[in-house]
């Protein structure tokens, strides 16, 4: 059924739709005192924390698992939860918020999925080019793990 002749399932009526932004999750994944970045294999190219879009019906937190897992095979744990990014311009291709966790990764990592590479990088030695927001990210990350201390 197309997009623009929903109705409602009870009486009929055309349901108004709405020009929303798209939930997404980012995870940082921390493992041997690193974390782990994979390189994008689709645009934009350059490296960015794991993460994608939230599928109908899974919530935020089986989405960053999920992700986690196709993207760098790794299963994660102790989620925590590091904040929300909801800037407009934080991705050219279209209005995502993403809400982004802390987690702990287990096994051994291998780029999977959307990701053409993986590495571990300290705070100290990250790329120079990341995607999106992420340096942003790992900079509330950094300043989280100072606060924890």
């Amino acid at each position: 059924m197309p997009f623009d002749t929903l109705t409602c399932p009870s009486c009929g009526a055309p349901v108004k739709q709405y020009r929303n932004p798209f939930p997404t999750v980012d995870i940082i994944i921390e493992i041997h005192d690193r974390i782990v970045l994979i390189e994008r294999k689709n645009p934009p190219h350059g490296w960015a924390l794991p993460g994608g879009f939230v599928d109908y019906g899974e919530s935020l937190e089986d989405a960053a698992r999920r992700e986690a897992r196709e993207e760098t095979t790794l299963e994660i744990g102790d989620l925590r939860l590091l904040g929300c990014y909801s800037d407009p311009s934080r991705d050219a291709r279209m209005h995502t918020i993403s809400t982004v966790f802390m987690a702990r990764g287990s096994g051994t990592p291998r780029a999977a999925d959307d990701a053409a590479d993986l590495a571990l990088f300290t705070l100290e030695q990250l790329p120079a080019r990341l995607c999106f927001d992420h340096a942003r990210i790992l900079a509330d990350y950094a300043a989280a793990l100072r606060a924890e201390r």
